[in-house]
């Protein structure tokens, strides 16, 4: 690969993922963290606060506040990175954004209101209630990456850190920059800006009773149990194959397909090939059938 790993994290960035994994209602029911969450969340919010929020959307408006954190690096607290949005004129904010080429909002003024409003009231009703825990596990899983960079090659670094995606080189494309996030997983963020891909991926933290198997272990186990996903396996071990190549050979709709994808790429699994923002092709992941049986070992002898 041409391009350079760099792993890094800050508060705001796990903010961001928090709110993330509010707004997009459609993956509710695949977040370690389920519908249950979210309610539970919402009853926390102000009523003013949840309507605005019941009308956001993962759209590029969301795309452009995670580009502003890249940019805004030392802006280690929600607080801090807040305190600096707001104080952006709207020729600032135009300057910016005239640099990438996606769109943005024309109402820049009405667009940065709204977005302070929402960022200061989240981070009041929601984030500063975190368990500090949280943040400590993404500060240690960081710096346990960078040990890990020093010391294997940069792919197998990408692999086990990210549970098997893996990202093509790219005309431009100077760094890829790993951020460790929990309120999102399994599922993970991939955004691309000028230069830089960002992956905000799944750590793989369990926060739960630790006389029950972790969450991420089981579910390896459980996405083996279905016919359909291990004809896929089967498929991909004959070599890589792209989303429509698998919905053809298995016969059902690309929805229950994509379901099915879906629990195998949030297993490990599979490797999910992307170019860009953009998924290209899936291929097995071989060795992560492998640990299955230590990790079900390693839980009993506990």
């Amino acid at each position: 690969m041409s391009y350079r790993i760099e792993v890094g994290f800050t508060p705001v960035f796990e903010f961001m993922a928090s709110l993330h994994a509010y707004i997009c209602r459609k993956s509710h029911k695949k977040i370690d963290l389920s519908i249950a969450w979210a309610q539970e969340t919402e009853g926390q919010l102000t009523p003013e606060l949840a309507a605005v929020l019941q009308h956001m959307n993962v759209d590029d408006d969301w795309k452009w506040m995670y580009l502003l954190i890249c940019l805004r690096v030392e802006a280690e607290e929600p607080e801090d990175f807040i305190e600096w949005f707001s104080q952006r004129t709207v020729p600032d904010l135009h300057d910016i954004f005239s640099r990438y080429s996606f769109p943005y909002t024309d109402d820049i003024a009405a667009f940065q209101t709204k977005m302070t409003y929402v960022l200061t009231g989240w981070n009041e009703q929601y984030f500063r209630l975190l368990d500090p825990a949280i943040l400590q596990h993404l500060h240690q899983e960081v710096l346990n990456r960078k040990e890990q960079l020093n010391q294997s090659p940069q792919k197998e670094v990408l692999d086990d850190a990210t549970n098997g995606l893996m990202f093509r080189d790219m005309k431009g494309l100077d760094r890829l920059l790993l951020v460790p996030q929990f309120h999102f997983q399994p599922l993970n963020v991939i955004l691309h800006f000028g230069d830089t891909l960002l992956c905000h991926y799944s750590s793989r933290l369990y926060m739960g009773d630790h006389e029950y198997i972790p969450t991420h272990h089981l579910r390896v186990i459980r996405s083996l149990g279905e016919k359909n996903r291990l004809k896929i396996m089967r498929f991909l071990h004959q070599g890589p194959r792209s989303f429509i190549e698998i919905v053809r050979h298995l016969k059902l709709s690309k929805g229950i397909t994509h379901d099915h994808l879906s629990k195998l790429r949030g297993a490990g699994l599979v490797y999910a090939h992307f170019e860009g923002e953009s998924l290209v092709e899936y291929s097995l992941r071989l060795h992560a059938l492998e640990q299955i049986l230590p990790n079900v070992m390693n839980y009993l002898e506990q």
